[in-house]
């Protein structure tokens, strides 16, 4: 789909799709996917510093709105005074194509009505179960492709009916799938981090049972010998009296 939408988008006359002219930046919205819960090692941390991060590397003067899924980022990013106008908690129970459908709609009309010039997304993707790797994407406008390594030639495609009402319909469908895809990864790196840390959690208590126990035996050891002691000593007391 990438390759379909950069073939269509570099045709003249086409660059100037809304959902792909790419704007000057004055008001960026980060959409920062963290968990509602915890006990899941650093996955919501990483999340945090790259916020900051991405949030301390724009120019002065651009305004920066975060919309947050996921109670974890909205109770730290809220206690610090970031401007969070969206507030998404609970959807990850019962989490849906649908769901990501009304969320991805939302995001292009409010670009569309020129209240963000840019938006971008900062989550988890899945790795291994021990490895989550933090992703800072451009959302919208939907950024051109990547030259591929060595170039390859562009197909001469025919389009019907042609390449502006198809593009016009790919577009949409592309942002709901790229944020359905996000949530899915962010969802997956959560409970592989989960998993991670609890294991973490068990090892490190089953550790931490053995040193009591061996130190219990230690003491209840040290008792029972100075016990013996005292009452050998008083036998002796007793035999020399």
């Amino acid at each position: 789909m990438k390759e379909l939408l950069g073939d269509i988008s570099q045709v003249p006359g086409l660059m100037g799709a809304d959902l792909i002219a790419p704007r000057e930046v004055k008001n960026l919205a980060i959409v920062v996917i963290t968990s509602d819960r915890g006990f899941c090692g650093a996955f919501n941390a990483n999340i945090f510093r790259a916020v900051q991060a991405h949030f301390d590397a724009q120019p002065p003067g651009v305004h920066v709105s975060l919309l947050c899924v996921g109670k974890k980022g909205i109770d730290y990013f809220t206690k610090r005074g970031y401007n969070v106008i969206a507030r998404h908690i609970g959807i990850y129970g019962s989490l849906t194509f649908s769901w990501a459908q009304s969320f991805a709609a939302d995001l292009i009309a409010r670009y569309l009505k020129g209240e963000f010039d840019r938006i971008d997304i900062i989550y988890n993707e899945f790795k291994s179960i021990a490895q989550q790797r933090i992703l800072v994407e451009q959302c919208i406008p939907i950024p051109p492709p990547l030259p591929s390594s060595p170039p390859k030639k562009p197909a001469d495609f025919i389009y019907e009916p042609d390449r502006a009402g198809i593009l016009l319909s790919i577009l949409p469908r592309h942002l709901n799938f790229q944020i359905w895809r996000t949530l899915l990864e962010s969802t997956t790196a959560e409970e592989g981090a989960r998993m991670a840390a609890m294991d973490n959690a068990t090892e490190n208590a089953r550790e931490m049972i053995a040193t009591l126990q061996l130190q219990y035996n230690k003491a209840r050891q040290a008792a029972i010998t100075k016990e013996l002691l005292e009452v050998v000593s008083g036998a002796e007391a007793l035999r020399s009296a």
